[in-house]
Order: structure tokens, then sequence, then C-alpha cells
């Protein structure tokens, strides 16, 4: 399984030349096996016009899989133009609302804040309401589950195959749920049971513990956090994810040092750069199989993507 970083930041778009080396686009990630082109993407933040080049010239076929539905992960849609190719096809999947998919993702773009609606991105689009659970989509196993998040239903989801485990969950409040037993924010059931065992983990980096509580009501989780929880989970690989859009290069390369001390040597720390992918070796154990099992999945690779 290969996993491509095509939009890393959170709440807004960061250009500018101090923030070329980690990149300035928000929240997006093609998943693919091998040297296949991606028929999973994770979020539609304007990191998804980077997956465009990934698909060498064919049109998108395949599933964007949202975790909520702010407009750091949505509003690359009407950009995504291996999207509106001939012969597309775009299943795009939300956290259910409780109301019509289409009515909900029109608050996200529509007249007069935009010129069209979701129905009008082309013939090949759909848009469905998921629950909790596990699903089969494109071939890979994903577990859905609702996690805190200020402003709306949000999901994390463990996304398996080939015996290799990515667990991801962008935008996550542990706080709201108490401070947990550290100060840092509740381990709770959800994001353990995403997180448990994985290959790599990919989840909310926006702030620093010592800017809490100040911060709380913005719905994000810390660093120091996030190294928790990936050590309690027992997690092979850190990704810092979500940069807050004023951190330049230079301040993402100290919470990267600061996470890689505080996580040790059992853990690899990193944080997420735009045009990075990681292949994933098969052979861990499925997150609902029998145990005993083998369990030898590692990550393989740490290189920029090459379209």
């Amino acid at each position: 399984m290969r996993l491509t970083f095509c939009g890393v930041r959170g709440s807004a778009p960061a250009p500018g030349t101090a923030f070329v080396r980690y990149g300035g686009s928000t929240s997006c990630l093609a998943l693919s096996v091998g040297d296949d082109v991606p028929a999973l993407v994770l979020d539609a933040g304007s990191g998804l016009d980077a997956v465009t080049p990934l698909l060498r010239g064919r049109p998108f076929d395949g599933t964007v899989l949202l975790t909520h539905l702010h407009w750091d992960h949505t509003h690359g849609m009407p950009f995504f133009a291996g999207g509106g190719a001939s012969g597309s096809r775009v299943d795009v999947r939300i956290p259910a609302q409780g109301s019509s998919v289409e009515a909900v993702l029109e608050r996200c773009f529509s007249p007069p804040h935009f010129p069209i609606v979701p129905s009008q991105l082309g013939p090949g689009w759909s848009f469905t309401a998921i629950e909790e659970g596990w699903y089969d989509v494109e071939g890979y196993a994903i577990l859905a589950r609702e996690v805190p998040h200020k402003g709306g239903r949000t999901f994390g989801y463990r996304v398996e195959r080939d015996g290799a485990a990515i667990a991801y969950f962008p935008d996550h409040s542990p706080t709201s749920l108490g401070p947990g037993p550290d100060g840092l924010g509740e381990r709770h059931a959800a994001v353990l049971e995403l997180a448990r065992g994985a290959d790599v983990l990919i989840t909310d980096a926006q702030h620093l513990a010592a800017q809490f509580p100040g911060v709380g009501f913005l719905g994000h989780a810390s660093v120091e956090y996030d190294v928790a929880l990936a050590l309690e989970a027992q997690v092979r690989t850190l990704a810092l994810f979500h940069h807050a859009p004023s951190r330049t290069d230079d301040e993402l390369d100290a919470i990267e040092a600061l996470a890689a001390d505080l996580a040790g040597p059992s853990l690899q720390v990193f944080a997420a750069r735009e045009g990075v992918c990681l292949d994933l070796a098969g052979g861990r154990r499925p997150h609902h199989a029998q145990e005993g099992d083998d369990d030898v999945a590692a990550v393989q690779r740490l290189s920029r993507a090459e379209p």
C-alpha cells in the first residue's frame, strides 16, 4: 500500500517562501497499490489538485472519503481536474449529517459564495453518507469511528490492505473529553481502536501543549498528545499532520525534533510534507484478524512522490 501526502496544512492554505519545504495545501492523502494510480483519496482540501498528476493522464476512478466538512477538507473538489475529466468516477462519501448529502455539501460551496453546486461537478460524481463501522471501499478495508472535533460530525479512519494499516484522524479534540492521564487529553476508545498497532498514524498536530488552554476552543490536539497516543497505541510511525497555517518550515523542523525527542527510539516520527510517499510492506495482522497471526509489516520507504 502506497500513501502520498498531497496536502498537509490545516484551517487554510499557506502560500509563500516560508512554507515551501513542507507545503501549503490543505488536507489530502492519496492511496494506491504499488505503481497503480490512486483509487482512494482521504479528504479533499486544496491538496486534491496534486492527485491529478498521480493519475498519469487518466480520469480519476475511485472514492474520496471525507473526515468532515470544514473548508480545509472540501474546497479542493471544484478544482480536481482528474475528477472532472471525461470518464471519471468520483464517489464522495461523508459522515452522515442527518440530511441530504448534496444539501449539506452545498453549504461548503454554492452561489452566492461559489459559482456552482456539488451536483454540477460532473456526471461521474456521486455523494453518499456513511455511519460508523467497517466498509470495503476500492479494495481497502476501512473502519470509520466518530472522534471529537468542533463544528460538525467528524470521523477518523483506519485503512487496511495487504496486511498494512494506516490510522487517519486529522482533526481531533481530545481535551473536549477531559484532561486525560497527563493533561493532554483523553486517549479515548475510538482513537485507540483506530490507531492500535497501525503502521502509520497520521493525526492532528496543529498546536503545542504550551498553547493550551488558550486554543482549546478551536477543537484540535497537541503534538505532545500525538506522541503519547502513538506510544500507548504501539504504532510504528507517527506522521504529524494538519500543520497550522502560520507554522513556517523552520518552526516545523523544530516541532519534528521535539516530537522525536519525546518519542524515543521505539517510535519513528516525522512532520508530513507534500509530495512525500510511504510504501507499506504487507504482512501485518489485520485489525479484525485472529490473535496469533504474523505481524511483520513495516514502512519500507520514505521518499518524494514521482507522478
